[in-house]
């Protein structure tokens, strides 16, 4: 079992190497260029500046030019990165006059950190989650999910190809899951709390743990216990994020600016093309021109609460591991479909619950997984990652396809039409956007047609897994 497990993580680190030839987002693209140079210039900032400094606007930190924009852990770990690289070389994150800057040496460098992050979080915490799943599972079930999540591309495009740190928040989720399933809920505190304190998207996964620790305080035989039970969480959260904020929490101001920066309601609630409801209702109804950011926020909120309340309430009434692994999914889509400022990468933590879930709704989930990658695709088209996006997305079919024969309920009607109409929708945009240009009037007509595509199925996929949490034994 020990040389397969290290068979798997070989081979997902040679996918991660292998995309990491490849472009990453905002190579030699001026001003600005993108998320690689975003991730550079908060190395930039955290090592040449204060702490206190660090989200505030200033001559020495322009907020416009990628400013801090994520939550103290991930600051913390440019900080750590950016003295590693300057060890290295000075000019990676020298002040000022390292915007933009490019080298192969800092492309190997920048590469590596995220391999690094790979191989000391992301993979062991998914081979944690794998053997912590269920207690059933025999020793070949536990590995088909560890090598699935090893080779599932839409992580591996995004952090190794266009290049972020997602591996890190997942990981720390992924810990904090397991530990929800081997009953360490002091644990799951701590690790989900350091996974939300890396990265604010957390949030989609937060109702899920709340719902279910508090269900369990709730379950205890005496007002005592529970006392004692939701005192001890409570402390173990509080605690951790005053440790990780401390420097900002001796002043209101500078807490306040650093809540600012990690939600900013100005920008408006989607940038670009991603496969959410707001963007598919802007193609026929401009929501800028009808409601304000400041009410628009309030639609947002109030939409993801109701779509995310059945499936928390049931899970905080009926706590099983399936059940949670499935309030995660139904709650990270229904953020991901209605909530504010949402990215096309954030589909990843939808992502993750569901490869876990695979075990039980094979079929249906690996389609579920590949619109994932699909959404991503104008993304990781501008990033010139097209290619290895799509043999990526081949191989992770061919190794679902080599573990798991087709049940005979998928040979059945509807599911193997809606399959078989899903895989042929998604194969012909893609072939039609790389063979008929988009009119010069719709510059934007393939990546939108991808998006409300993408939406489309994100929304059935949604009514499914709230379906199969209120109707399955499993949950």
């Amino acid at each position: 079992m020990r040389s397969e497990i290290l068979a798997t993580a070989f081979l997902g680190l040679a996918v991660r190497s292998i995309i990491s030839l490849y472009s990453y987002s905002g190579f030699d693209s001026p001003p600005m260029h993108g998320d690689y140079e975003a991730q550079r210039h908060w190395q930039e900032v955290t090592v040449n500046l204060q702490v206190v400094e660090w989200y505030t606007n200033s001559s020495n930190n322009d907020l416009q030019y990628w400013g801090l924009d994520y939550p103290p852990l991930t600051a913390y770990h440019s900080y750590l990165v950016g003295q590693i690289g300057r060890s290295i070389d000075t000019r990676f994150v020298e002040l000022h006059k390292s915007r933009g800057f490019q080298s192969k040496e800092h492309k190997r460098f920048m590469r590596a950190t995220v391999v690094s992050a790979d191989v000391l979080i992301y993979l062991p915490a998914i081979l944690f989650l794998s053997h912590s799943i269920d207690k059933t599972f025999r020793s070949d079930d536990k590995l088909l999910l560890f090598t699935l999540v090893a080779a599932y591309p839409g992580q591996t495009l995004i952090d190794n190809g266009h290049f972020q740190y997602n591996n890190i928040s997942l990981g720390l989720a992924a810990v904090a899951i397991a530990a929800i399933f081997r009953g360490r809920f002091y644990t799951a505190a701590f690790f989900f709390t350091l996974a939300l304190n890396y990265k604010q998207m957390e949030l989609y996964h937060s109702l899920p743990f709340f719902a279910f620790l508090l269900g369990e305080c709730v379950s205890q035989k005496s007002f005592s216990s529970f006392v004692a039970q939701i005192s001890r969480i409570a402390t173990v959260v509080l605690t951790t994020f005053a440790v990780l904020w401390l420097p900002w929490l001796r002043s209101l101001q500078a807490a306040l600016q650093v809540l600012h920066r990690l939600f900013p309601v100005a920008r408006g609630v989607f940038e670009d093309k991603v496969a959410n409801v707001w963007c598919a209702v802007n193609v026929v109804w401009k929501l800028k021109k009808h409601i304000s950011n400041d009410q628009m926020a309030l639609v947002c909120i109030a939409c993801t609460l109701i779509a995310s309340l059945p499936t928390n309430v049931l899970l905080f009434r009926r706590r099983t591991n399936v059940g949670f692994l499935l309030a995660l999914f139904n709650t990270s889509l229904a953020f991901f479909l209605f909530s504010f400022q949402v990215h096309e990468k954030t589909i990843l933590l939808a992502a993750l619950p569901a490869i876990f879930l695979l075990k039980w709704w094979p079929n249906e989930l690996i389609i579920f997984l590949e619109v994932t990658v699909f959404s991503m695709l104008p993304l990781l088209a501008r990033d010139e990652l097209l290619v290895p996006a799509v043999v990526a997305t081949m191989v992770f079919h061919l190794i679902f396809k080599c573990f798991y024969s087709m049940s005979k309920r998928s040979y059945e009607y509807p599911l193997k039409y809606m399959t078989n109409m899903s895989q042929i929708l998604m194969i012909s945009i893609l072939v039609a956007s790389l063979t008929v240009p988009a009119p010069s009037k719709y510059p934007d007509l393939w990546p939108l047609i991808m998006s409300v595509t993408s939406c489309g199925h994100f929304l059935l996929f949604f009514l499914w897994g709230n379906v199969q949490q209120f109707s399955s034994k499993l949950s």
